[in-house]
């Protein structure tokens, strides 16, 4: 290499080594970070399964901000941290999406509820949620009538039907409480 070959060879790898920790820092801050308020240990362990079968991989494709939900009332606190930190999305039950929509109307909240979202005020209606709040509703009381028909259905000779309830559970009703028959 000629003199002048070599110095500007030696500049340029300069130059990249320089510019190589300042790229690296871009591309982190470019990572989207989600927050994620779940009520139950587990919920991590499913949520983290449900990123990689998406073929997300913590860490290089998203970041995750946890926060334990377990205590619903420290839920406003954790979610203005979360909102402190600029999360790109926020995770969460009823309680922590609820929370995240009294908190911002901009950043995206994604919920998991066993309830009727329009009824718990998660959304104005399920065809058109509007807003910045969206989800999904696994159980649903008012399915609970299409699930009885659906057994009675498979099993017409059934004379009873039982199921299993947290008494404690805020939308467990009370003619399913202490065996009442439905």
């Amino acid at each position: 290499m000629s003199g002048i070959r070599r110095r500007d060879f030696i500049s340029l790898l300069g130059g990249a080594a320089a510019a190589w920790p300042l790229a690296a820092l871009a591309q982190q801050l470019a990572m989207p970070v989600v927050g994620f308020l779940p009520s139950r240990p587990h919920f991590m362990t499913a949520f983290r399964q449900g990123l990689k079968e998406a073929g997300f991989v913590e860490g290089q494709d998203v970041a995750i901000e946890y926060r334990s939900a377990e205590d619903q009332t420290r839920v406003p606190l954790l979610v203005a941290d979360l909102l402190r930190r600029q999360v790109a999305l926020i995770v969460g039950n009823t309680p922590s999406a609820l929370a995240a929509k009294a908190a911002t109307a901009t950043v995206p909240i994604v919920f998991a509820t066993g309830g009727d979202p329009v009824r718990d005020g998660l959304v104005a209606s399920l065809n058109q949620p509007g807003g910045n709040v969206t989800g999904v509703s696994f159980i649903s009381v008012e399915l609970g009538a299409k699930q009885l028909g659906l057994l009675r259905e498979l099993r017409p000779g059934a004379a009873r039907i039982a199921m299993l309830v947290d008494p404690k559970w805020p939308r467990t009703g009370t003619d399913c409480r202490a065996g009442s028959p439905i």
